[in-house]
């Protein structure tokens, strides 16, 4: 186990080199001037000048790639163009905020997308399985933003069942930052009033960005379940007498949660880097808005460093999923 993890780091570190390098190469072959971007339209050359001197984009690309991943080794993702501060600062006041936006999505996907999956395979053909089939047909296809309007819409304007954008009402104060998730937050605090508050705000947009991975965990939940409920030995522990509740949980599931663990951890990498739309039509304060202020703003080494984040995000999540394999199949080795 302890060799696997070790060879399953040292490929993360070698795919975040190279996500690195696609970053620079695809920023900077972009044909504008940050510096004018940063400065304005109306900057003298002489402000120009001393800003591509102050920031290092005077010199070779080579020479400044080098230059970042030297400082990236020792943990500096360098300052941004656009705020002059810290990227590491910047995705730490930014990034839970988006963390807590994607684990709510992913509850929301799991406890709606798997019950449903179950269903729609033990209802094969009836109407429970045509209910769940178009449910993911309809989640798939619906877009976020129309989704995350309509939804604003009919709970926030006129039922007024939940808040609006936003983390928190206007009069709710923040509880000290501890992890960055306020509900988290509130919660070790003892903030009762806030953690509820916290939580109606991330209702509708962790349902509008989960609603895509409900429908894609309905198909596979019902598509992997179906697979195991035709092999033998499920036969075989229903003519020992077993239960149909407990041949589906004990049996059933626990065969069919590898797929479903596989489709879990890309969509969970997925949501966290691709939350743009929903964090923007919610004012959700997370790194989607960050990066794309930063992206029209040519902030090169902002870009670099939310990619950065989102690669490192990809390869934790899948290493934790494999990490996850041996325990739902302990036939499954890692030597």
């Amino acid at each position: 186990m302890l060799v696997y993890i070790v060879r399953r780091v040292a490929l993360m570190v070698f795919v975040l080199w190279g996500v690195s390098l696609a970053a620079f190469v695809i920023s900077h072959a972009l044909p504008a001037d940050p510096a004018a971007a940063a400065l304005g339209n109306n900057a003298r050359e002489e402000q120009l000048q001393e800003f591509r001197e102050r920031n290092g984009l005077d010199r070779p690309l080579a020479v400044q790639y080098g230059l970042y991943m030297g400082n990236l080794v020792r943990g500096d993702l360098g300052a941004s163009l656009r705020t002059q501060n810290s990227i590491t600062a910047d995705l730490r006041q930014f990034f839970p905020a988006t963390l807590e936006l994607t684990l709510g999505a992913v509850v929301f996907a799991v406890l709606i997308g798997v019950p449903l999956g179950i269903v729609a395979a033990l209802t094969q053909g009836r109407w429970p399985d045509l209910a769940a089939r178009t449910f993911a047909l309809l989640g798939g296809a619906t877009p976020v933003y129309w989704l995350a309007i309509l939804a604003l819409n009919v709970f926030h304007e006129k039922l007024g069942w939940l808040p609006g954008p936003g983390r928190l009402d206007a009069y709710s104060l923040p509880p000290p930052v501890k992890t960055g998730l306020v509900t988290i937050d509130s919660l070790l605090v003892g903030d009762r009033e806030v953690f509820v508050d916290a939580v109606r705000h991330l209702l509708l947009p962790g349902l509008v960005l989960g609603m895509f991975s409900a429908a894609l965990l309905t198909r596979m939940t019902r598509s992997a379940l179906l697979e195991v409920l035709s092999q033998d030995y499920i036969r075989t522990a229903r003519a020992k007498g077993l239960t149909r509740a407990r041949v589906i949980a004990r049996h059933a599931m626990r065969n069919a949660s590898l797929p479903i663990l596989t489709v879990l951890g890309t969509l969970f990498g997925s949501l966290l880097t691709g939350a743009v739309l929903t964090e923007t039509i919610f004012s959700w304060p997370g790194i989607g808005g960050y990066a794309t202020t930063s992206a029209i703003s040519l902030d090169f080494p902002a870009v670099m460093g939310v990619t950065l984040i989102a690669g490192l995000a990809y390869s934790v999540v899948n290493l934790l999923v494999d990490l996850l394999y041996a325990f739902f199949d302990p036939r499954i080795s890692f030597s």
